[in-house]
């Protein structure tokens, strides 16, 4: 199971890879030097730096607010179908319970 690694060390860790990107010659070697002095994976790192500079302006892709924002209607629309669904169900069964030719 992969260790949690907590998001105060995560920020620093990014703030150090941006701060220093002029000394590499790309994000990834940056990175890869970076995660090895502190003791996480060069991938992890690289894309935390990824989002950061997405999240920044400073490239294009989808903010971790217009992400989780997606996740959270996700859920609501995945809740209000199962809600649906099981009106629809009662529906059904108290149709059938007061239709007068099943007595």
């Amino acid at each position: 199971m992969p260790k949690r690694i907590p998001e105060d060390t995560k920020q620093r860790a990014v703030r150090l890879v941006l701060d220093h990107l002029d000394e590499y010659p790309n994000v990834t070697a940056a990175c890869q030097s970076v995660a090895g002095r502190l003791g996480f994976g060069a991938e992890s790192l690289r894309r935390w730096v990824r989002q950061a500079q997405i999240d920044g302006g400073q490239r294009q892709g989808v903010t971790t607010v217009e992400a989780e924002e997606v996740r959270r209607l996700r859920k609501e629309n995945r809740e209000l179908r199962e809600a649906n669904a099981i009106l629809k169900d009662a529906a059904v069964f108290f149709a059938g319970e007061l239709d007068p030719r099943r007595h």
